[in-house]
């Protein structure tokens, strides 16, 4: 698995747990299969920019807040 793919998995798993929302809940609200989605949170798939702006954009921030601490 890729470094940075994993800890950009772990950033989105910590915001979504911060905001209360369960995987399968946010998988569904942002219109991304739960298996595919938790795959994403543990660093597995390397996300296009459409993915990424969902996620940012279901858990209500910036991509650029996604992205800051990698």
């Amino acid at each position: 698995m890729n470094e940075t793919l994993v800890k950009l998995g772990s950033i989105i798993k910590e915001k979504r747990t911060k905001a209360g929302l369960s995987l399968e809940s946010f998988a569904c609200k942002i219109g991304i299969n739960k298996a595919y989605y938790s795959s994403i949170e543990n660093g597995m798939y390397n996300l296009s920019v459409l993915q990424l702006k969902k996620i940012a954009t279901g858990l209500d921030i910036k991509i650029s807040q996604l992205l800051k601490d990698l």
